[in-house]
């Protein structure tokens, strides 16, 4: 059941959509959103639909610039400043949190992680050949799973760079930036849900 929080921040409010994990805790994944899709986007949506069954509490996050519809809001330093503001809420249970985030909202989970000690980084979608670069990817400090769109026009897998053994790269075949694919949206999202799922289990103990 999704439970929506709103949240001050310097530079106003953020919206926090919560879906509590089910069982036991066990981790909370907070997911901030891309620059055109805000936390509506479908393969937020699917974590969200399907990670709490493992005991991942997912808390998505909108940005206050498209909560108060103030595009002057949305610069990195600003998206910065305000996970780092909504950071303690997603420790306040007391669990491991990982930072994640589609396209945009991946840069600011990868150049926050280390500062914060984010468990792990999720970078869904990250725009490498866009705003992104090699650099503020390698350099986030914590285990990292990237999952990638074969014919994203902003990175596709085989543009990254070499990655450390920390750090796993799922590639979603044919889909574009926001994993659009010719075979059918839901059966890319069941790749990326089972990717991200059994990502998380290795970085957690094992489920009660």
């Amino acid at each position: 059941m999704r439970t929506d929080e709103f949240m001050p921040t310097s530079v106003g409010e953020a919206r926090v959509a919560w879906y509590p994990g089910q069982g036991k805790p066990r981790a909370v994944l907070a997911v901030g959103h891309g620059t055109a899709t805000g936390i509506e986007a479908p393969d937020l949506q699917a974590l969200a639909k399907t990670l709490p069954a493992q005991g991942i509490t997912v808390a998505l996050v909108e940005q206050p610039y498209r909560v108060v519809g103030d595009p002057s809001l949305s610069g990195p330093t600003i998206l910065d400043a305000v996970w780092r503001e909504l950071w303690p809420r997603f420790e306040s249970a007391r669990l491991p949190v990982i930072a994640g985030g589609r396209s945009a909202g991946s840069q600011v989970a990868c150049r926050t992680a280390r500062d914060l000690k984010a468990l792990a980084v999720l970078a869904l979608s990250y725009p490498l050949n866009g705003p992104g670069q090699a650099r503020e990817l390698l350099d986030t400090g914590r285990p990292t799973l990237i999952v990638q769109g074969g014919h994203d026009p902003f990175g596709r897998p085989a543009q990254f760079p070499a990655l450390p053994s920390t750090m796993e790269l799922v590639e979603i075949p044919q889909a574009d930036h926001v994993f659009h694919v010719p075979y059918g949206r839901q059966a890319a999202l069941d790749r990326l849900t089972t990717a991200v799922g059994g990502w998380l289990d290795r970085q957690l103990p094992p489920a009660a």
